[in-house]
């Protein structure tokens, strides 16, 4: 008798996404041509030429959402943020009441917005003493992720609150590409580096032989917010739905995938290039190219750079066709 583990069926999942149509890659750059007097179009006709490859041809972009997770970690006891548990609530509630910035821009340009609340008043476990989740939750929490691509989008932006999810990434990042964990932190608080530092150096030593298998070192690692946003990347990937990663969080959610199986992020691409210089060398080895370039969206955790490059993505589109 077989005996089926709650990661099976992702695994098999991203051994049957789609490769990009590079006949619609080609027409769509022909289009952006000929509508600007033989001129490529750059960065602008790259992202045409992306969409266009994933939409199956020349589309408009009609139905465009932002799906924001949000999530706590039990790590920040630590002392790895200025910011906390009771901030992701706020700012939840900010979205949910529509004062929020990123809501100002969904209503101007005519962008969807859900915000999925992952059991924030349940952090996630100590990761520098035990896993963050049990596989069992981590498939689960996966499984409900792939809920955001449910209205068939012709575009999806994925994002996430939650204090201490940049010491996450960073220990994540470092538990399945290797390096010392300072290289995959950023910022100008050296007190805050230094803790965070700290503590990565903790979770490596801790779960870093364990995080051979990376869906393994997500669950261990990883927040809900994590585990979530994977699982809407991949159930994206099979539906063809183009995806922007806006933050560390989905970005390092994105690259977990990309370590089980390397095709995996066709459909994807960043809102930013990455302001640390190993994730921006992780991004391009992994072959995700961004809209805009680091800083656009400074110290906000709101998904504002996303949104914008939807809307940068819908401008190409339009061109394309």
């Amino acid at each position: 008798m077989s005996i089926t583990l709650p990661f099976d069926d992702f695994r098999a999942l991203l051994m049957q996404l789609h490769a990009p149509d590079r006949q619609s890659t080609i027409n769509a750059r022909a289009a952006f041509g000929r509508r600007n007097g033989g001129v490529e179009g750059g960065r602008f006709g790259d992202v045409g030429a992306w969409y266009a490859s994933l939409a199956g041809g020349a589309r408009l972009v009609a139905r465009a959402q932002i799906a924001i997770f949000a999530g706590t970690h039990g790590v920040v006891r630590h002392g790895i943020s200025r910011l906390s548990v009771s901030s992701t609530v706020q700012a939840v509630a900010a979205c949910g009441d529509g004062s929020a910035t990123i809501c100002k821009l969904c209503q101007t340009y005519d962008l969807g917005l859900k915000v999925f609340d992952l059991a924030l008043d349940v952090p996630t476990a100590d990761i520098t003493q035990k896993p963050a989740l049990d596989e069992r939750a981590c498939a689960a929490t996966m499984a409900f992720g792939m809920e955001a691509v449910m209205e068939k989008p012709d575009v999806l932006c994925l994002a996430s609150f939650g204090p201490g999810s940049s010491t996450v990434s960073a220990a994540l990042l470092a538990a399945l590409h290797g390096g010392p964990a300072g290289d995959w932190l950023a910022g100008s608080d050296n007190e805050l580096i230094a803790q965070r530092t700290t503590v990565v150096e903790d979770v490596l030593a801790l779960h870093g032989p364990h995080c051979a298998d990376p869906l393994e070192a997500l669950c261990r690692i990883g927040g809900r917010e994590f585990a979530a946003m994977a699982g809407a990347i991949l159930a994206a990937g099979v539906e063809r739905i183009p995806v922007v990663l806006h933050g560390k969080a989905a970005f390092c959610a994105a690259a977990v995938l990309a370590a089980v199986q390397p095709d995996a992020l066709s459909h994807c691409i960043l809102a930013e290039k990455p302001a640390n210089l190993r994730m921006a060398e992780l991004a391009q080895k992994l072959g995700l190219s961004h809209v805009f370039d680091a800083g656009f969206n400074g110290e906000t955790d709101q998904p504002l750079s996303g949104a914008l490059a939807i809307m940068a993505i819908k401008g190409a589109a339009a061109s394309a066709t």
